[in-house]
């Protein structure tokens, strides 16, 4: 991609993004990822019902009355962006394809963390990971994780989900919010890393999918490739049997994918590139509150 259209599409998404996060995910954003523990806040006089055990005993020698210390819920997060970049991701049958939404997604979640004065970091990956950056705070931070995710070109073209978790609960100690975004097309067995990394994190799984991956259309002899394994063949889209047993394959796999993370405790959405985002991050938020 050249440098001006970078910097146009980044700018794009900017506005977009900032827009959104700010008039819309503001107050959904904050009540649905807390922080985690509680922080000391300041110290006033004993009130009836107070506990006991919140009381500063050195505040209460001093003042030669009962003070109690008032504690707050930490805001302050660590948000990872757990990033597919493989080769699936750049399929799309309308304006859109999924690396573009995938994008966009990740884009209002960065500034909807930075406008909670949240860290936030990314990891792009394929069948490895391609790129780890550490969570960072500030808007010069943002932008340059958004240029990352439209200009970024991976090395590789499979996907490793499981792989990709590994690596982050390994290489992230403190306790975050993790946004998995990926078109979960992945025939690994990723739900024991799920299990673990969602009890060491608050793992959230938003796919992203299109349309014509859930239908075949009925055009005659088409020759397929597989992005990913770079595999080709011809099937009749003609044939009736042909497009029932794909669509029957596409349901029984997000009935196996949205099965894992039930049994793993993900909260999950899913996306597809012609549906309005914002409206379905805005659901998963409400869920979570």
């Amino acid at each position: 991609m050249e440098t001006s259209e970078l910097l146009k599409k980044v700018r794009h998404i900017e506005i977009k993004a900032r827009g959104l996060s700010r008039n819309i995910f503001a107050g959904q954003y904050h009540s649905a990822f807390k922080g985690r523990g509680m922080a000391f806040s300041e110290v006033r006089e004993y009130q009836y019902g107070d506990d006991m055990r919140d009381i500063d005993w050195n505040v209460t020698a001093r003042y030669n009355r009962p003070y109690v210390k008032i504690f707050e819920e930490e805001r302050e997060l660590t948000v990872m962006l757990l990033i597919d970049v493989s080769e699936s991701l750049g399929f799309g049958s309308s304006e859109k394809i999924k690396r573009d939404m995938v994008a966009e997604i990740a884009a209002t979640l960065a500034f909807s963390a930075i406008q909670n004065n949240d860290k936030i970091g990314v990891i792009f990956f394929s069948d490895k990971v391609e790129k780890f950056i550490p969570p960072k705070k500030g808007k010069k931070h943002i932008l340059f994780i958004i240029r990352e995710i439209l200009g970024f070109e991976p090395e590789s073209t499979g996907t490793d989900i499981n792989m990709a978790l590994r690596y982050m609960t390994n290489a992230i100690k403190k306790r975050c919010t993790t946004f998995l975004i990926s078109d979960f097309i992945d025939t690994g067995d990723y739900k024991p890393s799920l299990r673990i990394a969602n009890r060491k994190h608050d793992i959230v799984a938003i796919q992203v999918y299109d349309k014509l991956s859930t239908r075949l259309p009925s055009l005659g002899l088409m020759k397929v490739k597989d992005p990913e394994t770079g595999g080709e063949t011809w099937i009749d889209t003609s044939s009736k049997r042909v497009r029932n047993d794909y669509m029957k394959w596409w349901q029984d796999r997000q009935t196996e994918m949205l099965q894992v993370f039930k049994q793993s405790s993900v909260d999950n959405v899913s996306v597809s590139t012609e549906d309005d985002y914002a409206k379905a991050l805005l659901l998963l938020f409400q869920r979570r509150r």
